[in-house]
């Protein structure tokens, strides 16, 4: 199955993460199928970037988003599919 994830970046006390598309066999720092953006929860604004319509399109191919990627991918407001 393939999962929207985080894939920690960064620095020691000053954490960044990017926001990828990956099986879910895959470790968390291992190959990537699509880089979607990063989040960087140290900033107070624009700490998220992200592609919505890459987002989006692999959601209706089936990704699952993990529970730390939803929230983050709502506040974007990326359309889920079966959702109005």
């Amino acid at each position: 199955m393939v999962k929207i994830r985080l894939k920690k970046t960064g620095r020691r006390n000053h954490p960044c993460f990017r926001i990828v598309v990956q099986d879910q066999r895959t470790a968390r720092q291992g190959k990537v199928i699509e880089n979607l953006g990063s989040y960087d929860p140290m900033r107070e604004k624009d700490n998220i970037i992200l592609k919505n319509d890459r987002a989006e399109y692999w959601l209706s191919k089936g990704a699952q988003p993990t529970d730390g990627t939803k929230p983050i991918l709502k506040r974007q407001g990326v359309q889920f599919p079966g959702s109005k």
